[in-house]
Parts: structure tokens; C-alpha cells; sequence
């Protein structure tokens, strides 16, 4: 009897499997291609939604590698800005430093060691300066031994500046290394080309050369044209050594002008607002920063912008900064005032 019944029940079993399977399968199928619609579905609203976006920024967007490239640059640059700025405050407490006349510094076991200098001073100058130089060198600036004796006896290294000529090594490039050879007083900086327009930037390379160099505590820039006291110039920035950011000069300010045939025209004029006038900065002929201002100006060396004036270009890269703007009048060059460090020739 069960073995009937067992037979009774086998053919509906038969027919329920096939039709099991072919629901089963239909059901796999509707479910797939309702996958398939959605992902084809969201794939088209990411495409709109990037031609939208492209539409309305005009930006182009990137892959994701590329994204990852871009933040992986930018997290190297961070770390490279923060390793700049520990070396400069390692440099700033004495950690780094090569000589010393100028501020105390410390060696690594926290022992006084010798004093910094007291300043590194450049003289801009030119190919046709030749005579000029001469006359500095027999007058403020001594030549051989005694250029040596002014930094070990008052802590003052002076050096003419120079750039290289737009056709490298030809005759005036030639003529400067064969002066340099026997004087011994230049620093030629060899990315700067040497013509009017470049002033800012051969200043700006100056700063940042003088300060990777040695290690003062003030950093002055002159022009060839300029005499200059150095007794008097020590005794007055002495009085400014516990100052770290601090800037001296003739302070002024003055007209931009925007006529391309005026002699100081200024291509940026539109910069500087509808007074168009200067921010108040020290004269060219000569100012002073002090070792931090300088390895602020060392760091950002490539990204520092620079104006058609040099000194208009270096009073900007301290508008931001708490910087301690001194105007002193004996850097007045072209004054002639009573006990002035310097004199225009």
C-alpha cells in the first residue's frame, strides 16, 4: 500500500520541479536586469552630473588616481614647508649657525659658542660699475686681509652682487670673474640675468643667498652709488639685536604710475587701488632686515612676487607679517642729515 502511494505522489512531484526551476530562473532574470537598469541608471546621472558641473565651473573633472597624485603632492609640500620652517627656527635659536660676532648662540651641548656676525651686506652693482666698485673699495670697503679683519673684528661681511650676462660667458661675465679673482668681494648669482628689470628678483636672491650663507643677525642691502659709515651702521643696529622681525630703512611711500613711458612705471598699477600710491616701504638706496625677515624670504624664495621696484617688491613680502617697521632717518642716503650712516654719490 505505501509502496502505491509512493508511486501516486511521484508525478506531482515531477511537474512542481520544473516549474520551481523555471520561476526561479525568471525571477533571477527580472532581478538581474533590474540591476543592470539601475547601475545604467546611475551611471548615466554621474555622467550628467559631471557635464553639469563642468558646465557651470568650466573646471574639467579628474580621475581619482589623479586626485590621490594631487593630495599626495600636496600633503609632500606641507611637510617640506614645515621642515623649512623648524630648520629656520633652528637656525633662529642658534642650532645651525656657522659663525657668530652679532646675537649669542649655543653648540649642541648648550655651551655659549662664538657670536654670530652682526651683518652681511650687499652692494648691488653692475657690469659698467667698474670705477665705482674701485672708489667703494678705497673708500668704506678695505680689499684682501683687511676685508678678512672687518668680519672677524666687527662681525660685517660686505660683498658686491652681481648677475651674469643674458649671453653667458661672454666678455663682461669674463671681465667680472677675472676682478673677482684678485678682490675677492662678489657674490655673482649665477640665475640672475643682469639687467635693469631684474632688480627685484637679484635682490630677492641676494637675501636668500646672504642668509644660506652666514648666519647674522641683520641683512643690508645697498646700491653701488652708496658710502657708507660701517661704525656708525654697527652702533645703531646693535640697539636693534633683541628685535626678530624688524625692517629699517628711509620709510616712503610715493605715486605708482600707471604711463608705460614714465621712468618708474609700474605694470601692476591696478594693484595698488584707485589712490594709486605705495604702501609705506623703505628706500632702495639702502635698508635693513633682520636674520629672521631674511630666512622668511629664504623659504619663499619662489613663490615671493616682485614688483618693478625692488625696494616696492620687498616692503610687500612684509605687509602681511608681524614685522616691526622702523623708519630711520640716518638711512636717509640722498638727505644729507646730521649723523646720516650713508650718503648718495
Amino acid at each position: 500500500m505505501q509502496s502505491r502511494g509512493s508511486s501516486h505522489r511521484l508525478p506531482g512531484l515531477a511537474l512542481r520541479s520544473p516549474i520551481s526551476s523555471f520561476m526561479l530562473a525568471m525571477l533571477a532574470t527580472m532581478a538581474s536586469v533590474y540591476v543592470a537598469g539601475r547601475l545604467w541608471q546611475d551611471a548615466e546621472n554621474r555622467v550628467y552630473l559631471i557635464k553639469e558641473l563642468d558646465r557651470r565651473t568650466g573646471k574639467t573633472a579628474i580621475s581619482v588616481d589623479e586626485s590621490l597624485k594631487m593630495v599626495a603632492c600636496r600633503d609632500q609640500h606641507k611637510k617640506l614647508a614645515a621642515l623649512e620652517m623648524e630648520l629656520a627656527a633652528a637656525r633662529h635659536e642658534g642650532y645651525v649657525s656657522k659663525y657668530g660676532y652679532g646675537s649669542e648662540s649655543s653648540d649642541t651641548n648648550g655651551a655659549p659658542s662664538k657670536k654670530r656676525l652682526l651683518a652681511v651686506i650687499g652692494i648691488l652693482t653692475g657690469f659698467e660699475s667698474k670705477n665705482g666698485r674701485d672708489a667703494i673699495r678705497k673708500s668704506w670697503v678695505p680689499s684682501g686681509a683687511e676685508l678678512k679683519k672687518l668680519e672677524e673684528d666687527k662681525g660685517v661681511v660686505v660683498r658686491f652682487v652681481i648677475g651674469r650676462s643674458a649671453n653667458r660667458g661672454d666678455s663682461m661675465d669674463r671681465a667680472i670673474d677675472d676682478e673677482n679673482k684678485h678682490s675677492k668681494d662678489f657674490i655673482v648669482l649665477d640665475n640672475v640675468v643682469e639687467a635693469s628689470e631684474e632688480v627685484p628678483k637679484k635682490t630677492r636672491l641676494f637675501l636668500a643667498h646672504a642668509v644660506d650663507t652666514w648666519d647674522a643677525d641683520f641683512y643690508v642691502k645697498v646700491n653701488d652709488n652708496i658710502y657708507v659709515n660701517i661704525d656708525s651702521l654697527g652702533a645703531m643696529l646693535s640697539a636693534h639685536v633683541d628685535k626678530p622681525r624688524v625692517y629699517l630703512g628711509c620709510m616712503k611711500s610715493g605715486e605708482v604710475f600707471s604711463d608705460s613711458n614714465h621712468k618708474w612705471f609700474e605694470p601692476d598699477w591696478w594693484k595698488f587701488g584707485d589712490g594709486k600710491s605705495y604702501f609705506r616701504h623703505a628706500s632702495g638706496e639702502m635698508f635693513v632686515i633682520s636674520r629672521a625677515l631674511a630666512q622668511f624670504i629664504s623659504i619663499n624664495r619662489d613663490i615671493l612676487r616682485t614688483y618693478a621696484h625692488d625696494d616696492v617688491s620687498v616692503g610687500s613680502w612684509f605687509i602681511g607679517l608681524d614685522v616691526n617697521h622702523v623708519d630711520e632717518g640716518k638711512l636717509c642716503c640722498s638727505s644729507w642729515t646730521s649723523g646720516a650712516i650713508c650718503s648718495a654719490v
